[in-house]
């Protein structure tokens, strides 16, 4: 196999590359995260090691798995809108002119700019009851199991960072396509 076959065949197609540096980040840290879900498959299997073998089941095992494996869920759709990879319904996409579609991703754009935004402020709240008491002292809201982590707080935290980057990641996109389109326009 030659060198520029082998190059080929590592390289991401052009619709899937970063359009920016807070994507490339996003891709990076997607990829190097996404290895806590073989983490969690690791515990998950110690679990039913432990319930059917010892008959000693744990209390932890279910809530970090499924702490990891909604936080990961959460931080994939940052790396889905990134990696260009997020579901479109390509019905009208694919058959409109390249001026039409810079057009239809300014209305998406916009659009996903108003969701985002306000789905961080809904997660601001949510986040903000679950980790201050009602005095305004940190108190992280814990599962309520024997075990009790923090989880649900965390995981609400996360939910609001996440939204605040997408919100983020729209903004930057928005630019991009309006630089697209401009350029578009003067050839």
């Amino acid at each position: 196999m030659s060198i520029k076959s082998s190059e080929k065949k590592n390289q991401v197609p052009e619709d899937e590359q970063p359009r920016n540096r807070l994507d490339s980040l996003i891709i990076k840290a997607g990829n190097a995260l996404s290895l806590f879900f073989i983490f969690t498959v690791f515990i998950s299997f110690y679990e039913v090691v432990m319930r059917y073998v010892f008959n000693a089941p744990t209390i932890w095992v279910h809530e970090t798995a499924s702490f990891i494996g909604g936080s990961l869920f959460v931080i994939g759709g940052l790396y889905a809108f990134a990696s260009n990879k997020h579901v479109r319904v390509v019905l009208i996409y694919d058959i409109v002119s390249d001026r039409a579609r810079h057009y239809l991703n300014l209305v998406h754009h916009i659009i996903g700019i108003i969701f985002s935004s306000c789905m961080a402020y809904g997660a601001y709240t949510l986040a903000e009851n679950a980790w201050y008491s009602p005095l305004g002292e940190l108190r992280l809201t814990t599962s309520g199991s024997a075990w009790n982590p923090p989880f649900p707080a965390l995981l609400k935290g996360i939910i609001f960072i996440s939204f605040c980057i997408l919100t983020i990641q729209f903004i930057l996109h928005l630019i991009a396509e309006i630089k697209a389109l401009r350029n578009h326009n003067n050839v």
